[in-house]
């Protein structure tokens, strides 16, 4: 019985510690686009054109507001796909959306995602990147998703891009 309870004991210590001690990473990509931020957040926070630019987001569900929940639906880089439902942290409307995800409970796989986008050269800046927290990081290498992020950029720089020339031809 003794040794049942000192088994007990390391493990928990063991697991205590690896949670404490769990890894951070993450990065960022940026991408120059041809629209103004009120075009690109229009289109970053519409769930029928989120799936429309973005080849990894399959569905969405909900609407990105500050304390909200979405649903997203989203392929991963192995082929499968992945639903999650991140908590909205910041929705400032052309400026920044930010939101945190989980894979089950906190610190196993923590993802705060976000978009920032500033006005510059008559057009956006968009910088998206992550920051993961998590014991799965021991044995995960989070920048097999940055190929993936990158995809995402140029297909929202193709449709804002697109949709703020139609708008310039109707105005002239």
């Amino acid at each position: 019985m003794t040794t049942f309870f000192g088994a007990t004991a390391v493990l928990a210590l063991a697991l205590g510690l690896a949670f404490a001690l769990a890894p951070s990473d993450g990065f960022e990509t940026e991408i120059f686009i041809a629209a103004p931020p009120e075009t690109v957040w229009a289109l970053l926070t519409d769930p029928v054109e989120h799936q429309g630019w973005s080849p990894n987001i399959h569905h969405v569900e909900g609407h990105f507001v500050e304390g909200d929940r979405v649903g997203l639906t989203m392929g991963t880089p192995s082929g499968g796909r992945i639903t999650f439902h991140p908590e909205i942290l910041v929705a400032d409307p052309g400026r920044q959306l930010r939101w945190l995800g989980r894979l089950g409970l906190p610190g196993i796989f923590d993802g705060e995602h976000y978009f920032l986008l500033s006005a510059e050269n008559g057009g956006t800046l968009l910088i998206q990147g992550e920051r993961f927290h998590g014991v799965l990081l021991w044995v995960m290498d989070v920048h097999q998703f940055r190929e993936a992020f990158e995809s995402a950029n140029a297909g929202l720089k193709a449709r804002a891009e697109t949709v703020a020339g139609q708008r310039m031809q109707g105005a002239g």
